[in-house]
């Protein structure tokens, strides 16, 4: 893979309003920060925000004049109003990424994902992914893959297709290990890039309490009691629950770059102190004791 992606990197979501709706200013105080910061990377989506979170995303580059990597996905139509529809042939999969350039304003970009293709295998095999292999070659996108929230199945594609690089959301954090079953070994043994999204299970890992939600849904009392104690063995080392989830998805090696959702630049501060922020090997060691962190990815800590 050509693309070079930096250790943090920031979703773009919330710059198209999920759950809450964002102001301009604070979407584009977000990319602003990002780039006085360093972080260098930013993933979006057409079906964020209906376009918003690229148009979005395109605004604050283009203020800020920061040399970002950008990558974005395709295999989605959007239609009129909210209306959206899948179309993995290769008409659709280049008019998705037309569309999603005009607004993004570049000529290219430099990973695109196949979004959410799960229960499109064959159209993938017969279509989307020759179409995706077809505008790499062209230099359109300079690396490809798929984007998923789901483990098992991202692994089966990665084992079928040649990719660069795969976005996995919501299953390697501190409360769901999913991806370590199937996922990361595969992509470890056909050294395909990991990049992993949604390290606070939609929000309940940056702060946890009964109003937030875990895996878009609120979230119930068992898994809040994880959470909460998992943050309170992060306090007895004086680390922030939020640093712990930002930083364990990079303790398995096949795991190059983690997505923080961002909804400000506040919030993008935030995220890159959490980054950046040490970790004592005992905190690893006795969050791997209660069972957040599993044990055999404590070798090199």
């Amino acid at each position: 893979m050509t693309v070079v992606l930096p250790r943090l990197g920031i979703g773009t979501a919330a710059f198209g309003g999920l759950f809450t709706p964002v102001a301009d200013s604070d979407a584009l105080d977000a990319v602003r920060v990002a780039a006085e910061l360093g972080v260098g990377y930013f993933d979006t989506a057409p079906r964020y925000g209906h376009g918003l979170a690229e148009e979005r995303l395109a605004r604050g580059l283009r203020e800020t004049g920061a040399d970002a990597v950008v990558s974005t996905k395709v295999g989605w139509l959007l239609g009129a109003g909210d209306a959206v529809a899948p179309d993995w042939t290769e008409r659709g999969i280049r008019a998705s990424l037309e569309s999603s350039l005009d607004r993004l304003g570049r000529d290219h970009v430099d990973i695109a994902f196949l979004h959410d293709p799960d229960d499109a295998a064959d159209a993938v095999r017969r279509s989307a992914y020759p179409a995706l292999r077809r505008l790499r070659d062209e230099g359109v996108v300079r690396a490809i893959g798929f984007g998923m929230n789901h483990a098992d199945p991202l692994a089966a594609l990665v084992r079928e297709f040649d990719v660069d690089v795969v976005l996995i959301a919501g299953r390697f954090t501190l409360l769901d290990h999913r991806a370590l079953t199937t996922l990361l070994p595969t992509c470890a043994a056909t050294a395909t890039r990991v990049v992993v999204g949604g390290v606070f299970n939609t929000g309940l890992l940056a702060e946890p309490s009964a109003a937030a939600r875990y895996d878009y849904r609120p979230v119930d009392a068992a898994v809040l009691d994880r959470a909460l104690r998992c943050q309170e063995i992060c306090a007895a080392y004086d680390v922030p629950l939020a640093a712990a989830a930002v930083q364990f998805p990079l303790l398995h090696p096949a795991v190059g770059t983690v997505l923080v959702g961002c909804r400000s630049g506040a919030e993008v501060a935030a995220n890159v102190e959490a980054a950046g922020r040490e970790i004592p090997a005992p905190l690893w060691a006795e969050l791997a004791a209660a069972g957040y962190v599993p044990a055999g990815l404590l070798t090199a800590v």
